[in-house]
Parts: C-alpha cells; structure tokens; sequence
C-alpha cells in the first residue's frame, strides 16, 4: 500500500510539472485545464489515504484530516488528527474507562475494537445467554434457583441476589450444627437424633409444623419454654417451713400457694407457663410479714429465711415477661431483669434501688453455653429492716482489737438464672448507701453465710472497692445477701472508766437526793428558779437511777426497749428544764424583774414536751429503741436525742448573750436597785456554768464512735457520771442562803432541846423577814 513518502513524491513531481506549465496553484491544489482545482488527497491511498490504519480520510477545500474509526482514539484521547500532528489510532480499552458499562451483576470483557459483557455467575440475561455483546441494550438479572429442588427433602429454599441458602424445618438440624447450606453437601435431619442433649433432662419430640419441643422429666422444668433444656426444681425447700416454729402460720397459706406452683412446674406435663407476676405478689406479702412481725428472732430463723426468698425468687424469675419487673412494699424493693433467646446474651446491665445499685455481665447471670437453659433472670431485692434482725451475728469475722462491728446498709439478695454462683469468673458489683454517715470509720462488705453454723456475716470472696462517708462499693465473687459493716471501736481502759461511772452515778444519787430535799422541803428558798432546779434533779435522778439499773439489760428486748424510752425522755426532760431556767432569766431581765411563769406552764414545758417527742420517735421508728449490747438509742436513731438537744442549748445561749447584754446595760446606768442585779448576775452565771456542765458532757458523747477518742471518752465519763454532784455543788454549796440553812438545821439538831427551840423562834422571824425580801424578786440569795 503507498505510504505517505509516496503521496509527497507525486505531489512534487505534480508541483514541478505545473512550474514547467508556467502555472502556479497554492498548496492543496492543482492546475487543471490551466485552473487550480481542490487537490483530494484522500484519492491517493485508498481506503485510508494518507491517515494510516483504522482510520478515516476525510477531504477539504485545500486539505483535509483524519479520523478515527469507531473503537478507536487517539493516544490523547480525541477522535481526529490532521497530518502534521504525528498521531494514529489505537483500540479504546472501554472497560478500564468506564468501569459500570455492563450495569451491575456483569464483568467487562475489552476486544477489538468495542467489548462485551459476562454476566456474574447467578445471573443472565434474558436472552439466557451469559455474554451480553455491545449494543443488545439487555442487562444481567438474578436466576432463582429456588424454582428447581436444590435444597432436597425437610429444607426450604431462600432466594438471594446471586444465589440461595437452604434453611431446614422445624424440627430438622444439620450434623455441621450450621444454620443454614447451599448444595448437596448436606441434608436436615430429625433434629431429636442429631443432638441428645437438645432436651437434657428431659426428653425431645418432633411434631410436623411445630418442630422440636422438651418434655421435662419430674422435678426438672423449662419454664414453659418448650424448647429449651430442663433444669433442676428444687421444691423441697419448702419442707423445711418447719423451722421457723409454731409462728410459721401467719405464712404457711402463702408458703403453700408457692409449693403448689412448685409441684406443677416440676410434673411431668409443664408445658403450661404460670402467672409469674402473681406469684411475685404472694412472695413480696410473705416478706413483709415475716419483717413486720418480729418473727426473725435468731439467726438460725434468718438463714432459713433467706434461703427460701432465694430458691421462690430463682423459681419466679423465669415467669416474668420480658423485659421484667420493678415493684415494692411496705418493707421491700426490687428490680427484676429477663431475657428470652436461643443466644447466649452479653453485655453490662445495672440494676436499682433506694439503697442499693447492682451492676453485672449477662454473661455472669446467664452461665456458660452448655448449661444455658434459654432465658436469663437476674434479681435484686432490698429489705427495709432485715438489717435490724441480723446486727450481731458477727462470728465468722474476726475484729481487731477494740473494735466491733454494726450493720451500716440495707440488707440486700442478688439472684440470677445462673445455678453456679458459688465461684463467679466476673466478679459483681454492688453498691450500698451507708444508714450512718460517719469519717474515719472502717467498713466491710460481707454476705450472709448460712453454711457458718447457724448462719453469720462473712466476708469471704467480697472485698472493698471504694468507700465514702456515703457509700460503700463492693466487688464479690459469688452471689448470696450482702450489707456494709461498721466497725466501732471499744473504749480503751474499759475498767477504768466502768470504775469511774460507777462511782460518780451513785455519788451524783445521792448528791441528787440532797439538791431534791433542799429545794422540796427549806420553804425560805423556794421560788420559780429553785422550782426549776428541783424538777431538773429529780429527772437527772430517775434517769441515772434507770441507767444502773436497766442499761445492760439486754435480754428481753421490749423491756430493753422501754428502758431506752424512759431514758430518752427523762434525759431530754433535764434539757427542757435547763431551757425553761434560760428562759426565766430573759423574762426577769429583759421583760419584767417580776413576772414568773406559772408552775403549769413550766410542768407542760418541762415534761410535756419531751413526751411528745419520745411519741413521736416510737411511732416513727419503734425499733430504734434498744441495741444488741445497750438498752439506749440505736445509730440511725441517736439524733432523736441529739436533735432536740442542740436546739435547746442553742436557744439557751441565745437568751443568755441577750440577758447578759441587758444586764450589762443596767449596770451602766445609775439603777439603784444594785442588789437585784448583782442577785441576777448570780443566777446568769450558775445557768450558763450549768448549761456548759450538762451540754458539754453530750457534745462528747458524740466521738464515741470513733478509733482513737480515750481522751473524750474520759471526759464524757467524768462529765455525765458527777454531773449530779456537779448540780449539788453550783446549786447548794456555792449558794450562801443554802449553806446557812445547812447550818441552822445541823446547829438544831445537834444544840439541846430548849436552845434549839429558842433559836427557832429567833430564826423563824428573820427567815419571815428574808421571804418578804424574796417574794419582793421572785428570787433567793445566792
């Protein structure tokens, strides 16, 4: 074929043919019948003329270019080219330009000079063929296999975008354990006969359109989740009722509705599923009336207690609806959790109540694999006063020296489906808010241990993982009931101070009877202040009185119980006296020097209201009456004293600084009555050394509680054991007037007969004259 070397040699020798006519055309034309005509080049080298291979020559008025043929370019990628340009046409590779050419579901394939399509395999075109050529304008569509028999028999076909799954029937498995297969690898099989553990502890049936379901041997139950494994009931529980004594009765309806239930989970035909939520109900009134009757006495009743909440909570769980239940009563909350599936469940989940917040793996609640039985329940239960009847039962801790131990929480139970929680991988979580708010206290996280004898607090497998003044946060590898422990340390010294309160309370006795003979029987020192001091004696002298006699008397607890009452109100009686002395001076100095109050005003003050406070705190908190070591206020309860009494030294200290700046103010003025305002400042100053005698014996009886408080301790043993001698001292001793009637009745009883009546006559006209002086103030002389 001529190249283009062949068309410039006859264009030259054209050219050179013309110059010899004498005629000259420009370039791209030649001289014809002596005109200059258009020049085809492309008449020269057909078909392609002077362009090359696959391409196009295409002629112009004095020139002309190239072009590429369909499926072809130009190595920059254009369609035509003009002769000086150097370019040629090569294959365009449609597939690496154009990656979706062929739609989805299709592969390309590039040839020369277009390409063509390969349908994916599952797919085709509707031609049926897999190779689509360039320009048919059909795509690849999915083949449904399912429209042939590709799973064979007890299977059924599900069609996906390119292929299919074979699923097998109710009833029917693989020996793989896979849940689905393609081809004719496998077949399904009854699925009773490929696992014989489908139905442990019980046996497996297939029936058409239902598929595989258990039924339990006796004593075993799925709960009425028919397909799943059986597990152990354990009903004889509730034959041990029997220990908790002939005052069994007031449950024993509620304890024999459960054991029925029991019974008909645990038959042979338990397909049913029973009414969990009204079975929670007869648990929950069960409790509260165990609680609420004083009926857990010893800790051998708690433990049997205990155990049976446990095993009714572990049988109910399971017939809870999904996702559970959170509910409460007068002495009890809970939360409880369920899950349903064929799946092991995973994950944290947090459960809650007023006092307690549990935080646990379902993994933990649900057991390994081989053992979970299809559902997962996990409980938490609170009780608002269990705390009450097991503080005390301490023998499985040893305490350190000085030291021993109170309940400080709630006492709560966890429960989950899981039946091995005596050793857990994942330890649990549980946080207790404290009942005493109280620094510098150490504290324990225990469970109750009923394997320890007759049952006691233990601390094996749980241990502290922070602790405030607040809460207690515990990490425990096994799961029981738990509460936090307080320690309490003993005082130091203990003889040495037994010594000292027992002296000092009998010297106070007596010391109190003289205070209460003085002021009850010398008529020429009687008035409203001596009257006050009398009845502050006499409650001072029946609560010491009580003290020695009632406060380790332990034993019967509502006796204990009402020497704690008469203690509370008899020591809050003394305060309100002190507080009625403080207000008497504030009348006489701020208001009138001679208005007194009247005697049934100050007896309703007095004794009144420390009877309505001590009420008040019976009906509130009956049990806060009486401790496991003293028959006195318990922890949670010790502010129904401490309470009332700061508000009373506080509203005594306001009246003394308003009383002693009045009284400052008429001293600096030109008063003439001198010797009532120096009587007064005599009175001020006994009330407050009083007031600071008796308040600050309490102030000190509030470290108590504490580790390293001897110092404080000695100091509210000195303070609240003379504290009536203390009384005799400011109130009788330092009193002039009192100390010369001292005198005339020892000076008559020792003088004769006649001495001393003459003398009576002398002292019984000056003593005439020294009451009119006092009825003139309403006070004695001091």
């Amino acid at each position: 074929m001529p190249d283009k070397w062949s068309f410039w040699i006859l264009a030259l020798f054209h050219s050179f043919v013309t110059v010899l006519s004498a005629k000259r055309c420009d370039q791209g034309y030649e001289f014809v019948g002596r005109k200059c005509k258009d020049l085809d080049e492309c008449e020269y080298n057909p078909p392609y003329g002077p362009c090359g291979d696959n391409t196009r020559c295409l002629n112009t008025d004095g020139s002309f270019y190239c072009l590429c043929v369909d499926g072809y370019q130009t190595r920059t990628r254009r369609s035509n080219f003009t002769l000086g340009s150097h370019e040629n046409c090569e294959d365009i590779n449609e597939c690496f330009y154009n990656a979706q050419i062929c739609g989805s579901n299709a592969k390309c394939n590039n040839t020369v000079p277009h390409y063509d399509c390969t349908c994916d395999p599952g797919f085709v075109s509707p031609t049926k063929e897999k190779i689509i050529h360039r320009g048919e304008n059909v795509s690849c569509s999915d083949i449904n296999e399912c429209q042939e028999n590709v799973c064979g028999l007890n299977a059924k076909c599900i069609n996906t975008k390119g292929s299919y799954y074979c699923i097998c029937e109710a009833g029917f498995g693989l020996k793989s354990r896979k849940s689905n297969f393609t081809g004719n690898q496998e077949q399904c099989e009854d699925i009773c006969g490929l696992d014989q553990t489908m139905c442990r502890n019980g046996t497996c049936h297939t029936e058409a359109g239902r598929g595989h379901y258990c039924i339990c041997h006796r004593g075993f139950s799925n709960y009425g989740n028919i397909k799943s494994h059986c597990t152990e009931l354990n009903c004889d529980v509730f034959r041990d009722v029997n220990s908790f004594s002939q005052n069994f009765h007031i449950v024993q309806d509620q304890v024999m509705e459960l054991n029925k239930s029991c019974l008909d989970l645990a038959s042979s035909n338990n397909s049913k599923k029973l009414n969990g939520e009204d079975l929670l109900k007869v648990l929950l009134y069960m409790i509260d009336k165990l609680l609420s009757g004083g009926f857990l006495s010893d800790n051998r009743k708690v433990s049997s207690f205990l155990d049976l909440v446990e095993s009714i909570l572990a049988m109910i769980g399971p017939l809870i609806k999904t996702p559970g239940t959170k509910t409460s009563s007068s002495h009890t909350e809970l939360e409880l959790l369920t899950f349903e599936g064929s799946v092991l469940p995973s994950g944290g989940r947090t459960l809650s109540s007023q006092h307690a917040q549990l935080d646990i793996e379902l993994e933990v609640a649900a057991g390994d694999a081989s053992s979970y039985p299809g559902f997962t329940t996990m409980s938490l239960l609170s009780y608002s006063n269990l705390d009450e009847y097991t503080d005390g039962f301490f023998s499985g801790i040893k305490p350190q020296e000085n030291q021993r131990y109170t309940i400080n929480s709630k006492v709560v139970t966890v429960i989950v489906s899981n039946k091995n929680t005596s050793h857990l991988q994942e330890p649990i979580r549980l946080t207790l808010h404290h009942l005493q708010q109280l620094n510098q206290t150490s504290r324990d996280c225990v469970f109750w241990d009923s394997s320890n004898g007759d049952g006691a607090w233990s601390t094996r497998g749980c241990s502290v993982v922070e602790s405030t003044p607040d809460y207690t946060v515990c990490s425990c590898n096994h799961l029981s009931s738990f509460a936090v422990l307080m320690a309490l340390y003993e005082i130091e010294d203990k003889f040495a101070l037994q010594l000292i309160t027992w002296v000092g309370l009998s010297l106070s006795l007596v010391c109190l009877l003289i205070c209460i003979l003085t002021f009850s029987t010398i008529r020429s020192i009687q008035s409203p202040r001596t009257t006050i001091h009398l009845h502050l004696c006499i409650s001072l002298f029946i609560a010491i009185l009580i003290f020695l006699a009632g406060i380790s008397q332990t034993e019967n607890k509502k006796g204990c119980a009402v020497v704690a009452g008469m203690l509370h109100f008899f020591y809050l009686s003394a305060f309100c006296w002190m507080c009625l002395e403080g207000i008497q001076l504030f009348r006489m100095v701020v208001l009138v020097f001679n208005t007194n109050f009247k005697t049934l005003y100050m007896m309703a003050g007095g004794y009144g209201v420390p009877a309505v406070i001590v009420a008040i705190s019976a009906i509130v908190n009956s049990k806060g009456y009486g401790t496991e070591r003293y028959c006195w206020l318990k922890l949670d309860f010790i502010w129904s004293f401490f309470g009332p009494a700061c508000v009373i030294i506080l509203v005594n200290i306001f009246f003394f600084l308003i009383t002693v700046w009045k009284l400052a103010q008429k001293f600096s003025s030109l008063n003439p009555d001198l010797d009532n305002l120096q009587k007064i400042r005599a009175f001020i100053i006994t009330a407050v050394a009083q007031l600071c005698l008796l308040g600050t014996m309490w102030i000190f009886g509030c470290f108590q509680f504490e580790k390293g408080t001897i110092a404080m301790s000695y100091l509210f043993t000195i303070f609240g054991s003379f504290q009536g001698a203390f009384l005799f001292i400011m109130h009788c001793l330092v009193s002039k007037q009192v100390r010369e009637e001292y005198g005339n009745i020892l000076s008559r009883l020792l003088a004769p007969r006649k001495k001393r009546y003459s003398e009576f006559n002398s002292s019984n006209s000056s003593k005439a004259h020294a009451s009119k002086s006092t009825q003139d103030t309403g006070e004695s002389h001091i």
